[in-house]
C-alpha cells in the first residue's frame, strides 16, 4: 500500500475515533432541541462531570472501564434531570433567549463549581486499557481506538432502539412533533422531557469517560470546546434529527483529523467553526434537515 494511502486511512481511523465522541455529545444537543427547542449549552460541561466521575471510579474505586462508564452515565443522567427540573422547567413558557441565557449560566456554574470542588488541576486517567497496538497493512490502531468506536456504535444503536421501539421513545417522538397534542393524548410531557435529558446526559458522560481514557487528561474546562464542536456537528447534521447528529459528528471528526494530518493542526478548531458558518449560509437546516418555514 502506498504511503499516501496509508496516511489517508490512518487519518480516517483517527477521525472516526474523534468523530464518535462528537457524535455522542451531539446526540444530547439534538434530542433536547428536538423536544423543547432549547440549545442546552451546559451539555459539554455535563460531559466534563462524566469524565470526573469516570476518573473517580477508576482511580479511587479501582473499577474497570465498563463499570466506570456505567457509573458515570447513571450519575450524569441524574444530573441532567436535576438541571432540567431546577433550571429549565420553570422557564418552559418563557422566551427562547431566557432559556438560552440560563443554559449558559448552568454551564458556567458547572465549570467553576467543578473548579471549587475538584480544583483546577489537570488530572490524568490511569491506564484503563492495555497499550496494545494493532497494525494492519501499516495502519496502526490503539486498543483504545477500537473500544471507543465499538462503545459509541453500541450506544448509538441502543439510543436508536429506545427512540424507535420503546414506549418512552414513542412519547419523545410525539412530544417533539406536537407537545400540546401529546398532552391531550395522556402523555406525561414533563416526564418525557426529563427522560430525554437523562438519556442525552448519559451519552455525554460516556463521551467524557472516552475522552479521558483516550487523551488521558481531564480538567474542569475540558467540556467547552468539545461541547461547541458537538453543537457544530448537530447543526451540520440538522439539529433535532438523531441520525444527523451521528453523521455530523463523524464528518467533523474526519475533517479535523485530515486538517491535522496535513500539518495544520493549529487550524483545526477554526475549520470546525468555518464549517458551521458555511452550513448556516448554504443549508441552514443541515444535511438531513427539511427546509420548513416557521409559522408566525
Amino acid at each position: 500500500m502506498g504511503s499516501v494511502t496509508q496516511q489517508i486511512i490512518q487519518q480516517f481511523v483517527n477521525g472516526i475515533s474523534l468523530g464518535s465522541i462528537y457524535a455522542l455529545i451531539a446526540l444530547g444537543y439534538t434530542m433536547v432541541y428536538g423536544i423543547i427547542k432549547l440549545i442546552n449549552f451546559a451539555h459539554g460541561d455535563v460531559m466534563m462531570v462524566g469524565a470526573y466521575v469516570g476518573w473517580f471510579a477508576t482511580t479511587v474505586l479501582h473499577l474497570s472501564f465498563l463499570p466506570a462508564l456505567l457509573l458515570a452515565m447513571v450519575a450524569c443522567a441524574v444530573l441532567g434531570m436535576l438541571i432540567e427540573r431546577i433550571a429549565y422547567k420553570p422557564l418552559r413558557n418563557a422566551t427562547r433567549i431566557a432559556a438560552l441565557i440560563t443554559a449558559i449560566g448552568v454551564s458556567l456554574f458547572l465549570e467553576y463549581g467543578g473548579m471549587l470542588v475538584v480544583t483546577a488541576d489537570i488530572r490524568t486517567y490511569p491506564p484503563v486499557f492495555p497499550d496494545t497496538m494493532y497494525s494492519i497493512g501499516g495502519i496502526t490502531f490503539k486498543y483504545g481506538d477500537i473500544v471507543m468506536i465499538v462503545t459509541s456504535v453500541v450506544l448509538m444503536l441502543l439510543l436508536n432502539f429506545i427512540v424507535q421501539y420503546t414506549k418512552a421513545g414513542k412519547a419523545m417522538r410525539a412530544v417533539s412533533f406536537d407537545k400540546d397534542a401529546a398532552l391531550l393524548m395522556g402523555i406525561n410531557v414533563n416526564n418525557t422531557i426529563s427522560i430525554t435529558f437523562a438519556i442525552g446526559s448519559a451519552l455525554a458522560a460516556a463521551a467524557g469517560v472516552l475522552t479521558g481514557v483516550y487523551f488521558n487528561t481531564i480538567d474542569p474546562l475540558m467540556g467547552i470546546i468539545p461541547g461547541l464542536k458537538a453543537f457544530v456537528a448537530a447543526v451540520l447534521g440538522g439539529i433535532g434529527i438523531i441520525p444527523g447528529a451521528m453523521v455530523g459528528g463523524l464528518v467533523l471528526g474526519m475533517t479535523e483529523a485530515f486538517v491535522s494530518g496535513l500539518g495544520w493542526s493549529t487550524w483545526r478548531d477554526a475549520v470546525a467553526f468555518l464549517i458551521l458558518i458555511l452550513v448556516l449560509i448554504i443549508k441552514p437546516s443541515g444535511l438531513f434537515g427539511k427546509n420548513m418555514r416557521e409559522k408566525v
